[in-house]
């Protein structure tokens, strides 16, 4: 029986209330229920200056931008939260994987991804959702189709963070399963 894969996780957003970065933690606890190992991330932890191909002419690679795609490359399969911003991905989820896909070697190349999305609209981030599957398919990643986008998720969670309703628990432990599953099938 193959190993079960290691599993990066990230949220593109920055705030602390980040309603992306709570349903982040709630498909990793499915994933961890799935018996995946799961690393999440705080990308406030590593913070990057905003692409500059001037930057990296003068530079390089800056050394946290290095230490992201080590832990991308050190990781069978991700996870990413994609919040909305003016109906696309957040400029520091663009800025991240832009500068991740700049490393020596690439690190999407190879990768299992999911992506997830939550937003008080009504679409629930579908449309960033869409953007961000897009920039990992370019990147290399085979990117599941399963997906969750969390419509009106600023009334979808708990005081303790967990999803109030049956189908949107259902759509995570979906998602996760069918993460766990496919990344530990291409990895094998």
């Amino acid at each position: 029986m193959p190993s079960l894969p290691k599993i990066l996780a990230f949220a593109g957003s920055a705030r602390r209330a980040s309603l992306n970065r709570k349903l982040l933690a709630v498909v990793a606890e499915e994933i961890r229920a799935a018996g995946a190992e799961i690393t999440v991330l705080d990308l406030n932890d590593l913070p990057l200056p905003l692409y500059n191909g001037d930057l990296e002419e003068e530079g390089g690679l800056p050394a946290n931008a290095g230490k992201l795609a080590g832990l991308i490359a050190a990781h069978a399969g991700l996870l990413i939260a994609s919040p909305e911003y003016n109906g696309l991905v957040t400029p520091l989820l663009k800025n991240t994987l832009d500068w991740c896909s700049r490393a020596e070697k690439n690190p999407f190349s190879g990768r299992v991804a999911a992506v997830v999305s939550a937003s008080p609209g009504a679409l629930g981030g579908i449309r960033s959702a869409l953007v961000a599957r897009q920039l990992l398919m370019k990147l290399g990643c085979t990117v599941i189709p399963e997906d969750v986008t969390l419509a009106k998720a600023n009334e979808a969670f708990d005081e303790a963070g967990r999803l109030k309703t049956a189908h949107s628990q259902e759509s995570a432990r979906r998602l996760a399963a069918a993460l766990v599953r496919t990344t530990a099938r291409l990895s094998a």
